[in-house]
């Protein structure tokens, strides 16, 4: 891990728009992920995000991929746990979220931030949610503002 402190650097968020997607599976989980983002939202002068629930981790990029090429928001921040079961689902699932959520965020041009945890037990994703691993929720937001922030500040993208 590097020096950098997320939220270390002031950065103009003003008149960012950022979405959220989340995961109703594992919501326990997902709600706790949520209000720290929304936290972090407020506590960089922005109004709470609005929130697109949808069933799992595994239908995260298509809600993600419609916003972002509707230009309704700067950023998204998806957020979702997957918990590690008993068969190679866990890898299916987490796999091509991450891989889906990627592409939407390349092929677009806007921060698409995986916020998604994955883990092996309840208690490892609980911990990530405000406990002794830190907030992921906080993190995802955080990370959205800046990249997009820093986005702004860069010239356009050509048009090949």
């Amino acid at each position: 891990m590097g020096d950098y402190t997320p939220g270390e650097t002031p950065i103009d968020a003003t008149g960012l728009r950022v979405a959220v997607v989340a995961a109703w599976f594992n919501g326990g989980v997902t709600g706790r992920l949520l209000e720290g983002a929304q936290a972090a939202l407020r506590d960089h002068g922005l109004p709470e995000a609005p929130v697109y629930w949808v069933p799992g981790a595994f239908e995260l990029p298509v809600v993600a991929q419609r916003l972002a090429r509707a230009g309704a928001c700067d950023a998204v921040v998806c957020l979702g746990a997957v918990i590690r079961g008993d068969t190679p689902h866990f890898e299916y699932v987490a796999g091509e979220a991450a891989a889906g959520l990627a592409r939407v965020a390349l092929d677009t041009g806007i921060p698409v931030v995986f916020g998604v945890l994955t883990t092996n037990s309840l208690e490892q994703a609980l911990d990530r949610c405000g406990g002794s691993a830190g907030h992921k929720g906080v993190e995802a937001a955080v990370t959205a503002i800046e990249t997009a922030a820093l986005l702004r500040t860069l010239p356009p993208a050509r048009k090949d």
